[in-house]
C-alpha cells in the first residue's frame, strides 16, 4: 500500500512531498520504503544517488524519524539520516510531520554528526518545543550509543 509521506515548516507548510510503500503499521508507528527522488548529491561521506533505497521509520509518539538508507546499486548500508521533529501524524494514506531543522547522520561506523544547528537556532521556537527538540536529539543519541546502525 502505497502512502504519501508530508514534511511541514512551523506554519504547517509542506516543504516537500514523495511516496513510499508501507513495510509495516506499528500502534505508534509506520515503516515505509522510499527511493531517493532527487538527483546524485554528495552529502557528508557518500553520495546519496537517485533511486537509494530509504527505510523510514515515523513515530507518533517520539520527536524524530529515523531513515536507513542503502545504494541503488548493491544496497549496501550508507548510514542513517535522522530528523528532530513533532510527533507524525500517521492516517490510512498520508504521514505527516514538522521538521525542526535539527538532525542527527549517523555513519555505518557509528560515528555521528549533528546537522543545522544554526537553521535550528533561528526557528522561533518557544522554549517548550525548543527543549523537547533537544531531548529528541539526545535520544537518538543515545539510541545509536547503545546500538550500532544496520551493517
Amino acid at each position: 500500500m502505497n502512502i504519501k509521506v508530508l514534511k511541514k515548516n512551523l506554519l504547517g507548510e509542506i516543504t516537500w512531498q514523495y511516496e513510499g510503500v508501507v513495510l509495516r503499521r506499528e500502534e505508534n508507528a509506520v515503516v515505509l520504503e522510499a527511493l531517493f527522488n532527487r538527483d546524485d548529491v554528495p552529502f557528508m561521506d557518500v553520495v546519496l544517488k537517485r533511486n537509494d533505497r530509504f527505510v523510514e521509520t515515523f513515530y507518533s509518539d517520539q520527536w524524530f524519524n529515523i531513515f536507513e538508507i542503502y545504494d541503488r546499486d548493491d544496497n549496501h548500508f550508507k548510514g542513517c539520516y535522522c530528523n528532530v521533529a513533532t510527533p507524525a501524524v500517521i492516517e490510512e494514506h498520508t504521514v505527516s510531520f514538522v521538521d525542526l531543522a535539527l538532525d542527527l547522520w549517523v555513519s555505518p561506523d557509528g560515528k555521528q554528526t549533528v546537522l543545522d544547528e544554526d537553521e535550528f537556532e533561528e526557528l522561533q521556537l518557544d522554549p517548550q518545543r525548543r527543549a523537547r527538540a533537544l531531548t529528541a536529539l539526545a535520544e537518538l543519541k543515545s539510541r545509536f550509543n547503545d546500538n550500532k546502525p544496520p551493517e
